[in-house]
C-alpha cells in the first residue's frame, strides 16, 4: 500500500475572481504548492536537488478535472501520491477536497532534468525516499 502526502491550502480573497470563485489556474499553483511540501517532507527542496544534484524537477503533462468551485475561506485539502516511476520520471496523482467532496482531479508526469533540459536518472537517494509513496505500479 502506498502513502500519501497531505496538504491543506485556505482560500484566500487573491485566490478568487470578483464573485469569490477561485480563479482556475491557482488550482495548479496549489497542486505545486503540495508538491514542493511533499520534497520538504522527505528532506529535499527544489533548491537541494539543483544545489546536490545539479538537477530540477520539471512538469512534463498536467491532466486536470475540474469537478467542482472552490470558495472564498474555503478550507481545501490536497492529497498526493506517486501512482508510477520510470528511470527518469514519474507519475502523480493529486486530488483537492473540501471536507469530503473532491472538487479537482489531476495526474502530473515529472521529469528529472539537468541544466541543459535533458533527462537523467532519478538520483537513487531521492528514489529511496520517496519509495514508501509509490503505488504498487512501478515501471524502471
Amino acid at each position: 500500500m502506498h502513502k500519501n502526502f497531505y496538504h491543506n491550502i485556505k482560500v484566500y480573497y487573491e485566490d478568487t475572481d470578483a464573485g469569490g470563485i477561485v480563479y482556475y489556474a491557482n488550482y495548479l499553483k496549489y497542486l505545486e504548492r503540495a508538491r514542493t511540501e511533499a520534497l520538504f517532507s522527505i528532506g529535499y527542496s527544489n533548491k537541494i536537488i539543483l544545489d546536490q544534484f545539479n538537477a530540477i524537477i520539471i512538469v512534463k503533462s498536467c491532466n486536470i478535472e475540474y469537478k467542482k468551485s472552490a470558495y472564498l475561506e474555503d478550507d481545501l485539502k490536497i492529497r498526493s501520491f506517486v501512482k508510477s516511476i520510470t528511470k527518469t520520471s514519474f507519475f502523480m496523482n493529486q486530488f483537492i477536497s473540501r471536507k469530503n467532496d473532491v472538487i479537482v482531479e489531476s495526474k502530473i508526469h515529472l521529469v528529472f532534468v539537468n541544466n541543459q533540459g535533458k533527462p537523467i536518472k532519478i538520483p537513487d537517494e531521492i528514489y529511496q525516499k520517496f519509495k514508501p509513496y509509490f503505488c504498487d505500479t512501478i515501471k524502471i
